[in-house]
């Protein structure tokens, strides 16, 4: 069984006892329980459920394993054919390692 969730605008596909990295979620705290309601598609064993544009009554139910997971480093650098026209900046996207727990359909 696995769903089709929304969380902070991306979606994910969430089964049972998989990890996920999200954007970072404000509040959260390591072992608090985090519950998305946003379900777009529900599998259970063949039978897909399909919402317009939520599935009724499906929640996907987390736990937060770790609260901030910094990502890679990413290096941003711009170029121009002129002398002194460099710009580098570096950007670290913040993330939440959740787990899912269950797929309430």
């Amino acid at each position: 069984m696995y769903a089709i969730v929304e969380i902070q605008g991306q979606q994910f596909k969430a089964e049972q006892g998989k990890k996920l990295f999200v954007h970072h979620i404000k509040d959260a705290e390591a072992g608090k329980t985090v519950e998305f309601d946003k379900v777009l598609l529900v599998d259970a064993d063949g039978a897909v459920k399909v919402g317009a544009p939520t599935v009724e009554g499906a929640k996907v139910v987390c736990e937060v394993v770790n609260p901030l997971v910094k990502g890679d480093k990413v290096i941003v650098f711009k170029m121009k054919r002129r002398k002194d026209s460099r710009k580098r900046n570096g950007h670290r996207e913040q993330f939440t390692e959740v787990e899912i727990k269950s797929v309430i359909a």
